[in-house]
């Protein structure tokens, strides 16, 4: 029913991969997110003399990219000729601090939108310990949007996409916010990238069947949800892989965590195993560094197979970077493809 492949490269076709990739254009529209790390010594919290309450003493604190954010700086990692980035942030703080670790990772930031009426997408995520070694999360703190964008917002990102039509190998899709920047005519805009031929990779958390014509990579949860697979088994999942290429035209990719992922051209389908790495691991961000390293290999012409190897192998590599979502570069890579 599947082929199986492992996700083993060779120098050779690395360095033909990364020779191909200093010439890959790719662009980029999505949810830009700002992932916040706030770590509480409990030891230092004294009873509060207006509420009966411990407060949470900060002691260190984190800003890294979040959802499209982190899918840009995992494909500025790899060094691609051009890297442009359409979003939104809104006027506030979050909005500033993530633009300066964009910039920071040489980033630009010319092409993402600032409106005074949206909020920054934030996940605030409390880190409390106390004398012993144990250390656990509180409940998240999520800044999001609980409305449409604009019509004008919506003019002027359909603005920067117009900006790339026609100029860019792959158009890459990150779609993770119900009242984020993919609306319906947005998502029409991106369509017309596919039916003029652009290869466009898409990951969409709740919209996985909306994109004809374009390549998905929905993970198994999403393809479960979105399709109405019952069973999650490897055998139905191939199954359902095959069904979409076959209906998109395309390629569909299907990302199973420690199963690895399955990728079909609509006729054959093939499973293309997990990196084993030893723990510790943290999954944090593993599928955003799986759709850029997919994004950037497919933008350097490589076969579906060899993107399929390229983007687990920089998966492993993130996923051993602890409490971040994390990059990987193309040494990083290297090191690992053996």
């Amino acid at each position: 029913m599947y082929n199986k492949i492992n996700p083993v490269l060779t120098e050779e076709e690395l360095y033909g991969l990364y020779k191909n990739m200093n010439k890959a254009r790719i662009a980029l529209i999505g949810d830009l997110c700002l992932d916040v790390y706030w770590t509480a010594d409990m030891t230092k919290s004294e009873l509060s003399r207006e509420t009966p309450h411990h407060p949470l003493p900060i002691v260190s604190e984190r800003y890294s990219a979040g959802g499209a954010a982190n899918v840009a700086a995992n494909i500025k990692a790899l060094n691609p000729k051009s890297l442009t980035v359409i979003g939104l942030t809104g006027c506030d703080w979050r909005g500033d601090m993530l633009r300066k670790i964009l910039k920071a990772q040489e980033i630009s930031c010319d092409s993402i939108i600032e409106d005074k009426d949206v909020v920054t997408n934030c996940y605030i995520k409390p880190m409390r310990h106390g004398i012993s070694d144990v250390a656990y999360e509180d409940p998240r703190l999520d800044f999001e949007n609980h409305k449409a964008i604009s019509r004008k917002t919506e003019d002027r990102i359909i603005n920067e996409l117009e900006k790339v039509y026609l100029n860019v190998d792959v158009l890459c899709v990150s779609d993770q916010l119900t009242w984020g920047v993919i609306t319906p005519r947005i998502r029409e805009y991106i369509l017309d990238f596919a039916k003029n031929g652009t290869k466009v990779i898409v990951d969409s958390r709740n919209n996985i069947g909306k994109f004809p014509g374009c390549i998905i990579k929905p993970n198994e949860t999403e393809a479960m949800r979105a399709f109405g697979v019952k069973s999650s088994t490897v055998e139905n999942f191939a199954s359902l892989a095959r069904e979409q290429a076959r209906k998109n035209g395309t390629i569909a990719v299907i990302t199973l965590g420690a199963k690895g992922s399955l990728i079909s051209n609509g006729e054959t389908v093939t499973l293309c195993k997990a990196k084993k790495v030893l723990p510790p691991i943290d999954f944090c961000g593993a599928g955003d560094t799986y759709l850029s390293a997919f994004a950037a290999a497919v933008a350097s012409g490589a076969e579906m197979q060899i993107a399929a190897k390229f983007a687990t192998l920089a998966s492993a590599v993130t996923i051993k970077k602890l409490h971040t979502t994390g990059t990987a570069s193309r040494d990083e890579i290297m090191k690992i493809s053996g």
